[in-house]
């Protein structure tokens, strides 16, 4: 398609709407050069918007209240979004939410002051917790790029292969789960999500520089706004998970101590009673081994912790059947397509 330079010319600084092939493209018209490549300045008022969000492109009015209230949390999501992210690789949008919202700063077009204006301090803050997928990559490229440190990191990718061995009774998988994945496995992601999340990947593939586009259409943003808040939805169905067991074992100590009679009680202390009574006498010295006698071991492992691991041999033993084990004693572990139900959560015993 051609454009006359001239003409666009006198339109700077005028809202504009472009439709192309590949999307439609609306905002002001910052920039044109006589190749006609054009810079557009998002304007954030697109109709098609589903999911909340704030688009943070300069540093004046948004920049400043973004980063103070996150500043102010325990938990937030981290997601990069770029080319290549590595210590060469270009990154594009960095999206951080927080239970109350999700914010997408443009990177192209903040560059490294954004992370010296304070997305540093709060990236580098031990007392915020970062949850991020597979943080190895972003991690290169904040620290080689723009010298940020990562800290207190929550990652989905990790938890995900600890859960499955839970599940599993004790088996690794021989892969990783891509974020997609995860949210397919362990959340009920609706259909419209799942349609998006499907878009993003395919135009991904087909053109790698689709985050550099200027501005971006709003159904990517709101990729970008989803992947970030979906990412918190992911650490607190994961830290459930994990928390399962040990749920189960307290209900059943609680269980056994509600349970046990005030005469079995009775009868422990008239037994410890009567032990000293007769130590008393001399009948016998109380040596430190035999003050175990007196009270019941409170370090011996318990019955109820005991039968995890009668449940870790049936999640053993059931995984076995359901998977294919590789040379390397692995579980061969099935891609999971954007329109699979959720298997993992029907694994656990």
């Amino acid at each position: 398609m051609a454009f006359d330079f001239q003409r666009l010319q006198a339109a700077l600084g005028m809202s504009v709407k472009l439709t192309l092939t590949c999307g439609v493209f609306q905002g002001v018209l910052h920039h044109i050069n006589p190749s006609c490549d054009l810079l557009l300045l998002h304007t954030g008022k697109e109709e098609e918007e589903k999911v909340e969000y704030t688009v943070i492109d300069c540093f004046q009015e948004k920049f400043g209240p973004a980063v103070l209230h996150l500043k102010q949390q325990d938990v937030i999501s981290v997601v990069g979004e770029g080319v290549n992210l590595c210590p060469h690789g270009k990154l594009s949008w960095l999206q951080i939410a927080t239970k109350s919202h999700v914010f997408l700063f443009d990177i192209f077009l903040l560059g490294p002051q954004a992370f010296r204006n304070g997305l540093q301090a709060v990236l580098e803050d031990k007392n915020i917790l970062k949850v991020m997928h597979d943080c190895r990559w972003i991690s290169d490229c904040l620290f080689h790029q723009y010298s940020v440190l990562l800290d207190n990191v929550f990652d989905t990718q990790v938890a995900d292969v600890l859960q499955f061995s839970v599940a599993t009774g004790g088996f690794f998988p021989h892969r990783t789960c891509t974020l997609q994945e995860c949210l397919m496995q362990h959340l009920r992601i609706p259909s419209k999500w799942k349609t998006l999340m499907k878009c993003k990947q395919q135009m991904a593939l087909e053109n790698p520089d689709t985050w550099f586009l200027r501005p971006l259409p709003a159904s990517l943003l709101q990729v970008l706004a989803l992947k970030a808040m979906c990412l918190l939805l992911l650490h607190s169905s994961l830290m459930d998970n994990f928390m399962a067991d040990l749920t189960a074992v307290v209900h059943a100590y609680l269980n056994t101590s509600q349970n046990r009679s005030e005469d079995h009680l009775g009868s422990m202390e008239d037994r410890n009673t009567m032990i000293w009574r007769k130590a008393r006498r001399g009948a016998f010295a109380v040596t430190p081994a035999r003050k175990h006698e007196l009270i019941p071991n409170c370090t011996e492992l318990p019955k109820e912790l005991r039968q995890l691991a009668d449940i870790q041999k049936l999640r053993r033993e059931k995984a076995v059947k359901e998977y294919r084990i590789n040379e390397d004693g692995l579980l061969i572990r099935p891609v999971v397509e954007l329109n699979d139900r959720n298997p993992q959560k029907d694994e656990t015993l």
